[in-house]
Parts: C-alpha cells; sequence; structure tokens
C-alpha cells in the first residue's frame, strides 16, 4: 500500500504555499517531476560534504567521492537489473539517444540499411536518427499505428526483413501512454540481427525495468522524470555494444593514454563515455532518488498510479464536453480536449484554477495527423498525487467550455 500522506509531506513543493491563488495540482509529470528532501539533501551534501572532482585526485576526500560515485553507478545497474559496466551517465535521455545515433548508428549504418520507428515518438528519440540516416545514407521507415495509436507486434513484423538494423521507440508513448510490447520486438528484432533502442523516458519512472528480460540493448531514461535532478540520465547498452560503439565526445577521464603521433587509447566502457567533469551533484541526487522509489517499490507505484488513472478517465468519459484520446492507456498519462476549444487556452483555464498540465503536441509532431488534431491537454500523473486533486480537477474540467477559457484572459 502506498503511504500517500507520508509521500506527500516529503516532498518540498506539495508543501508551500505557491505563487497563486490557489494550492497546485501538478499534472505535468511528463514533462519533469517533483524531488523529495531526501534528494534535495543529497545534492547539497555534495557541496558541503564531498565538493572535490571524481576520479581525479589521490586524497582522501576524492576518495570518499569516488566511493560515493560508483556506488551511485551501482545503484543505477540495480534499478534496471543491468551490469555497472553497462551504465553510462549522460546529462538525460536526449543525450543517451544521441550518443546511440551517432556513436553507434553513424558507425555501423550503410546506404541501403534501415532503421525502424513510429509516428509516435518523441523528438529526442526519433531527430537523431534522422540525421544518421541523412549522414549515412540509411533509410528511416515508420511501423505503423494501430486505429488507437498503439505499436502491435504483427506490424513490427510486417515491416522486418534483412536490411532492418536497428528499431528505436519508446516503451511508453509520452502522448497516448501506450505500452510498446518490447519483450516481443526485441526477440524479433534479434532474429534479423537487428538492435533494439530503447527510449524508457516515460517508462523507468513508473514500471519496474528488467533490461536483462526485455534484452533490449539499449535503453536512455533521466533522472528528472523521477524524482532526481534536472541535467543527469543514464544509457544503458549492452557491454559488447558499448565496446564497439563510439564516444560523442574526447577530452579528460576518457582515455587511458594519447600521444602527438595521434594515437589514443580509450578507456573500456562506461568511462570511454564519460568526457570531462561529471554532473556530480546530479548523480549523487540521482542515487538519492533511486533510493527513494526502491523504498517505495515500483510494483506499488505502478499500481497506485493505475488506481488514479482510472479514476480519471471515468471521471472524463462522464463529461460530454471532454474527447479522450487514450482512454485506455497504459502509462498514467491521459491526453483529451475540451470540445471546440483550442488546447492552450484550455490549458490556460486550469492554470487558473490552480492545475498545471501540458498543451501542445509534446514534443511528438508527426502525431497530430493520427490524432487528427493540431494540439491537445496531457495530465500526466505521478504516485504523489492523490485522490482529492483528481477530482477538483473533474470537477474544473466539468466546467470548462469556449466561455469559461477565454474569460481568464479578461
Amino acid at each position: 500500500m502506498i503511504d500517500i500522506t507520508g509521500i506527500r509531506r516529503s516532498f518540498p513543493m506539495l508543501n508551500h504555499k505557491q505563487m497563486q491563488s490557489h494550492d497546485l495540482i501538478y499534472f505535468d509529470n511528463g514533462a519533469t517531476t517533483f524531488k523529495p528532501q531526501t534528494v534535495i539533501d543529497a545534492i547539497t551534501r555534495y557541496y558541503t560534504d564531498l565538493s572535490c572532482n571524481a576520479h581525479r585526485g589521490d586524497y582522501e576526500l576524492a576518495y570518499r567521492l569516488d566511493q560515493a560515485f560508483e556506488e551511485a553507478r551501482a545503484c543505477a545497474a540495480a534499478f534496471i537489473h543491468a551490469s555497472e559496466r553497462e551504465i553510462v551517465f549522460t546529462s538525460g535521455a536526449s543525450e543517451g539517444l544521441n550518443l546511440v545515433a551517432q556513436g553507434y548508428g553513424r558507425k555501423f549504418l550503410r546506404e541501403g540499411d534501415i532503421v525502424l520507428s513510429t509516428e509516435a515518438e518523441h523528438a529526442s528519440c526519433i531527430l537523431p536518427w534522422m540525421r544518421a540516416c541523412e549522414e549515412t545514407g540509411a533509410v528511416l521507415e515508420y511501423i505503423p499505428l494501430d486505429e488507437r495509436g498503439r505499436v502491435g507486434i504483427e506490424a513490427v513484423a510486417e515491416m522486418m526483413n534483412k536490411n532492418v538494423k536497428v528499431i528505436v521507440l519508446a516503451q511508453i508513448s509520452n502522448v497516448l501512454g501506450y505500452e510498446a510490447p518490447i519483450s516481443e520486438i526485441c526477440a524479433l528484432a534479434h532474429q534479423y540481427g537487428a538492435v533494439v533502442v530503447v527510449d524508457g523516458a516515460q517508462s523507468v519512472p513508473h514500471l519496474p525495468i528488467d533490461v536483462t528480460e526485455h534484452d533490449c540493448d539499449f535503453l536512455a531514461f533521466s533522472a528528472h522524470k523521477m524524482c532526481g535532478p534536472t541535467g543527469i540520465g543514464v544509457l544503458y547498452g549492452k557491454y559488447a555494444l558499448l565496446d564497439a560503439m563510439d564516444p560523442l565526445y574526447l577530452g579528460g577521464g576518457s582515455n587511458a593514454r594519447f600521444d602527438m603521433c595521434g594515437n589514443i587509447l580509450l578507456k573500456q566502457p562506461p568511462y570511454k563515455f564519460e568526457s570531462g567533469t561529471a554532473n556530480i551533484a546530479g548523480i549523487l541526487g540521482m542515487k538519492a532518488a533511486f533510493d527513494y522509489l526502491s523504498q517505495i517499490g515500483m510494483e506499488q507505484i505502478h499500481a497506485y498510479e493505475q488506481q488514479l488513472h482510472r479514476q480519471l478517465v471515468d471521471g472524463l468519459q462522464r463529461l460530454s464536453n471532454i474527447h479522450i484520446y487514450n482512454a485506455d492507456a497504459d502509462g498514467a498519462i491521459v491526453t483529451f480536449n475540451v470540445k471546440d476549444v483550442f488546447a492552450q487556452d484550455a490549458a490556460t483555464y486550469f492554470s487558473a484554477h490552480g492545475v498545471a498540465v501540458r498543451s501542445g503536441q509534446h514534443c511528438a509532431k508527426l502525431l497530430s495527423e493520427k490524432l487528427n488534431t493540431s494540439a491537445t491537454v496531457r495530465a500526466s500523473l505521478y504516485f504523489y498525487n492523490d485522490t482529492q486533486e483528481i477530482e477538483r480537477f473533474l470537477a474544473l474540467a466539468a466546467e470548462a467550455d469556449m466561455k469559461t477559457c477565454l474569460d481568464v484572459y479578461f
């Protein structure tokens, strides 16, 4: 069981008055999440107790920091059931996905090779592969989505052939909240010798993840969407693939030695991908986030979010003025519009009453034609939301129409 009262007490953002006339209801967790006090304390502790550089010094303080740094890597590995040497610290999911597209895709793709993706992908997932294909002569093709916007294993199977080298997609869509059948996709891809790159930005914060069970080749995610700091994340990669690919950057920390003739000997993964001074405070803060989520339990978090999601969807479905695009979503995301109201106007209406939701195309600009609308409103939940917030949101949604949404401007 989730102790929602105790959980909410641990988040400072939920326990002080915001700069508005209403208490804040935060339903934009798909963009970023609030941070518990333990994460904030871990970041502060670095600057007050361990403020030196990692993997650089030969003194006691540096040794203590190095231990904490690698403990964070071990914690990240345990969280997704990987090996520590398969965990690369990045600035977030975007960097991790770009690293794979450039370090693996640009190195190994050839003219005529095929990269498969979907129209539902976030820009950070699809744009790096557009560039990699342009640079290598490979072709980017799109797996057809079903009428609801899901990607099914049958559709993937119809697209597979010997020229498919990479499949890249989100485990959970950031707009529709549908979960892709990652394990089945990986098994199918490997029959053809293709690798699977998974955008885990919307799945790792919400689901128990086991990369060994899924057998995915790469997985990228960000800490800030799972109670951690901004500017830090993880790229998981199978060790043999990390060993074969090139780093995005070169610099201090990534090389064992180099000479004036241009001979460079890089360190083994993951260190060859971690040039320069890392976001050390972010790494230690991310470890605190892993610890916090693990203490609650990802199974419990997922089950509770499903209850909230069901309550929100059931309530919105009873309202004749609301159109929902993903009532059967797997993730804690509800995408909707107020009928006859532009999405941004609806979001402004909710904001005027203390509710934070997202409006627009949500960085998935290829999906608008599938949804037959230029923009939507997205309410994305997390485990610190509660049933009272949903009831208040539903009451506001029931009053939303063209007049009430435009009145907030005047």
